[in-house]
């Protein structure tokens, strides 16, 4: 059986999304590839609502359509539901990846309540932008509760919005989303808003969803990702950039260990392209933080990441091939519907990186989703490939790159 069969198995196997119960809390996930945005959005939209209304609409499509267009088919269908969502490397759904699409996941039932909010202009200013959009999960009065957060993947000093948020909450709401990519140019990226007083398309921006629910929201996040060689000791930093490991400048360290040219720091492509591929681990509590490096600075020797690398913190170059990456499916998902405590899930979000996306190749994605397909045994799914993930469980970090987030819905 080839893997694109295995998907259609576990696609029919999953059966129709539109037939499953409806209750106090549903969720519903519908995908259309028409190359007319208008169309595809009320499509994908239709098919996530089966005819039900909804109480936050999320949507997931390709960098560079008609997006008021696509917009404008969504509300024909959905009406002026609240609505969050951005443009991604590809999207996720249970029908499958094989080509670009608008991706449409919706909530609803009595069991639910939502809040969303925007916030604009916030390179420069992510903390004060977590904070502003974390602030609608005190109005919510469910007993369990989540921030979603969708964020642009090109704005700097990703782990303050996280960090803005986590001040807000505190330890007891988790923070999950992604951050809003194109297809690899990184030119722009869009962010989408919408409620009862019209649509906004926006870049430089962050949208959230507050959501409470009567029941369990679990969070899993894996990575696949192993360590190799011994541990760098982060001497000299300041955010993301990294001046020294273990004494010596950053860049010569990272070339040493990863076997990469220091020349190669004067093409920023190429070695953004290589360094995708050599990442950092960070050791957290649980395990490690991946870490991407972006650039690297030959004038001073120094390398840099979009997310925070602290001083005094322990780095490992990092090795996966394509089994650890499907790995972490199994592991995202086990970690998700733990806090269910046995329950059936009604339906996951799932935010993965666009380098993994890059990485799995186009089988290796359909066998992910297929994965997917399996572990969630008929309840729907949608999301999207990022330029960075956010899973905040455990503290204020949160802020992840080349990871699979998992969002299990109870």
């Amino acid at each position: 059986m080839t893997v694109l069969d295995a998907l259609q198995v576990a696609v029919l196997q999953a059966g129709d999304p539109k037939a499953r119960p409806s209750g106090r809390r549903w969720f519903g996930s519908g995908r259309s590839c028409n190359g007319d945005a208008a169309t595809a959005g009320a499509e994908a939209t239709r098919e996530a609502l089966g005819g039900r209304q909804a109480s936050l609409v999320m949507v997931f499509c390709p960098a560079g359509l008609d997006y008021r267009a696509m917009l404008d088919g969504i509300r024909s269908e959905a009406g002026d539901a609240p609505l969050i969502g951005c443009t991604g490397v590809a999207q996720l759904s249970q029908t499958g990846p094989a080509e670009p699409s608008v991706v449409v996941s919706v909530l609803g039932g009595e069991g639910f309540e939502v809040r969303i909010t925007a916030a604009s202009n916030v390179a420069g200013g992510q903390r004060a932008a977590g904070e502003q959009v974390a602030s609608e999960v005190h109005e919510l009065t469910r007993e369990h509760k989540i921030l979603v957060l969708l964020a642009d993947g090109l704005a700097g000093e990703q782990h303050e919005l996280v960090r803005g948020a986590y001040s807000v909450v505190g330890g007891t709401v988790p923070l999950a989303g992604g951050c809003a990519a194109d297809n690899f140019t990184y030119d722009k990226t869009f962010q989408f808003f919408a409620d009862a007083d019209g649509v906004r398309v926006l870049s430089d921006a962050v949208v959230a969803a507050a959501i409470g629910s009567d029941a369990p929201i679990g969070v899993g996040v894996a990575h696949g990702w192993r360590k190799i060689g011994e541990p760098m000791v982060v001497t000299s930093s300041a955010g993301g950039t990294v001046h020294a490991l273990d004494g010596v400048a950053a860049l010569d360290v990272f070339s040493q260990r990863t076997n990469a040219p220091i020349s190669l720091a004067a093409d920023a492509s190429a070695f953004r392209f290589f360094a995708m591929k050599h990442p950092l681990g960070m050791s957290r509590r649980g395990g490690e933080d991946i870490r991407v490096v972006h650039a690297g600075n030959a004038a001073d020797s120094s390398i840099k990441s979009l997310v925070a690398i602290p001083q005094g913190a322990l780095l490992w170059a990092m090795e996966t091939d394509r089994e650890g990456l499907l790995s972490s499916v199994d592991d995202a998902y086990a970690e998700a519907v733990a806090p269910l405590a046995g329950a059936a899930p009604i339906g996951f979000l799932a935010f993965d990186c666009g380098v993994r996306f890059m990485f799995l190749e186009p089988d290796g994605v359909c066998a992910e989703v297929a994965k997917f397909n399996h572990r969630a045994a008929g309840a729907p799914f949608g999301g999207f490939y990022t330029y960075g993930e956010i899973a905040r469980t455990h503290g204020p970090g949160g802020m992840h790159h080349l990871t699979l987030v998992i969002v299990a819905f109870g």
